[in-house]
């Protein structure tokens, strides 16, 4: 958990750790960051408004350490325009929690952003799909033979289009594939993660079907 208010981070730990969770906490994003790389986490709970380094560019710098491509990101925030939520996503976020928020209701959410752990199912460990290659056991991306850094969300969400080239998966697939039915996030976040995929691996690759979904098309 990482956030500059101690109450803040004192209330939600001890409901936390009631519910079996081990918990580290730091003041602000550069100490985050020192913890995240030494114990990395499963998740972590990260503030927008914190002195030294914001929330927004400690996800990033999170996003960009090879060792932490598992760990789930999810912004605890009072910040709750569009926009914050955008930029937030763009960081490389996996979710996006306002505050205030009821210590037992945040609960529930951490444990279905955990629940959400394991990737998307590809029939085979490896497929190469015109110049993308997905190694569903290594949790890498090649486009044209580049290893490409993907965040675990726009992995997951690639790896379920390309399983069925051609098919058009409704937005309601999506959610609940790759973001879980437990988990609320809006159409936006999906548009925001078939952006970043169209500017790391080609246009031409993801068709949208205006007011149903997405589709592969190698």
């Amino acid at each position: 958990m990482v956030d500059d208010e101690p109450d803040i981070l004192e209330m939600i730990g001890f409901n936390l750790e009631r519910e079996g969770f081990e918990v580290f906490t730091a003041p602000n994003g550069r100490k985050a960051l020192e913890l995240a790389r030494s114990h990395t986490p499963d998740l972590i709970l990260l503030d927008v408004m914190m002195p030294e380094m914001d929330g927004m560019e400690t996800c990033r710098e999170l996003r960009d350490d090879a060792r932490l491509k598992n760990t789930i990101i999810a912004f605890l925030t009072a910040r709750n325009e569009d926009y914050s939520q955008i930029a937030g996503f763009d960081a490389g976020a996996d979710d996006y929690i306002s505050k205030p928020i009821k210590p037992r209701v945040l609960v529930s959410r951490v444990k279905a952003l955990l629940r959400r752990g394991a990737p998307a199912v590809i029939e085979q460990p490896k497929r190469d799909l015109a110049g993308i290659v997905i190694d569903k056991e290594r949790y890498v991306v090649y486009k044209d033979g580049v290893e490409l850094s993907l965040p675990k969300k726009e992995f997951e969400l690639l790896a379920l289009l390309a399983s069925q080239p051609g098919r058009v998966f409704t937005r309601e697939n999506i959610l609940s594939s790759v973001w879980g039915n437990d988990v609320i996030v809006g159409d936006r976040t999906i548009d925001v993660h078939i952006r970043k995929l169209r500017e790391k691996l080609g246009d031409d690759f993801f068709k949208t079907i205006k007011g149903v979904g997405y589709k592969f098309e190698p």
